[in-house]
């Protein structure tokens, strides 16, 4: 699963990365967690890469309460094209959510949940697949929400779980985000795991309320460190999806 992650890259280098017209304006984040605010790239309406900020916890369109969204956060690749939650959104509405870094938790030598960040060998920025959707409230007030997809995990995050999220390659940014192309399943796929690597970090990143740039730095010991080949993960638990329900008529085409 991917139950925190992190943004700090200069919003220059975001606009570069993502080919928006313009850098966002954004802050570095460091410990970023379900059911808040996170910033998605999209197509506007003009067919432009825009940079806008959803609730990460997807709320489906025929959702009657969006607490929903908090067993939302993610999406499994496997099943993202037929499950009701989410067929919608794979179809139209795909999304990059972009990061440096991500955190997963194994267990340490003595025994106790050890987290971890997980990132490019450059260090350089990513874009996770994400889906959006828009959810009317009673008053007809829209929460616009996201989920990241997961996968089977590659050769190096075997080592600490069975599953990651979805990384999309540069090279294919414009293919998810393209709303004419409506299954581009094939880009649901583990990433290419040379081009990975992962380091032990404090346990701070354990609690939301650190928000610095201490989450991501390396132990002292982090050279000498071996995670343990299928330990269990540590974050919170999320459900991927298991609600269902019928398609919801007259949200269809919000975005």
């Amino acid at each position: 699963m991917c139950g925190r992650y992190e943004l700090h890259a200069h919003p220059a280098a975001i606009a570069l990365a993502f080919g928006l017209e313009h850098p966002p304006q954004l802050r570095a984040r460091y410990n970023i967690a379900p059911t808040q605010d996170v910033p998605v790239v999209r197509l506007s309406p003009a067919g432009a890469r825009e940079i806008v900020q959803v609730r990460w916890g997807l709320v489906p369109r025929w959702a009657k309460d969006p607490s929903i969204g908090q067993r939302m956060i993610n999406a499994r690749g496997e099943t993202v094209a037929s499950k009701p939650a989410f067929r919608n959104a794979f179809r139209r509405h795909r999304c990059l959510v972009p990061a440096n870094g991500f955190y997963e938790w194994t267990a340490g030598s003595d025994g106790r949940k050890q987290p971890l960040w997980i990132g490019m060998r450059d260090g350089g920025l990513f874009g996770f697949a994400g889906l959006l959707e828009r959810w009317l409230d009673p008053d007809g007030h829209p929460l616009d929400s996201c989920t990241i997809l997961t996968t089977q995990a590659n050769a190096l995050i075997a080592r600490l779980h069975d599953r990651m999220p979805v990384i999309v390659a540069p090279d294919d940014y414009a293919r998810w985000l393209d709303p004419d192309d409506p299954a581009p399943s094939e880009l649901v796929k583990p990433y290419d795991p040379a081009r990975m690597r992962f380091h032990p970090v404090s346990t701070r990143v354990n609690s939301v309320r650190h928000d610095d740039a201490s989450c991501i730095e390396p132990l002292p010991d982090a050279d000498g460190f071996l995670p343990l080949q299928g330990a269990d993960e540590a974050s919170p638990p999320d459900d991927e999806g298991a609600a269902q329900a019928p398609e919801a008529p007259g949200q269809a085409r919000l975005f």
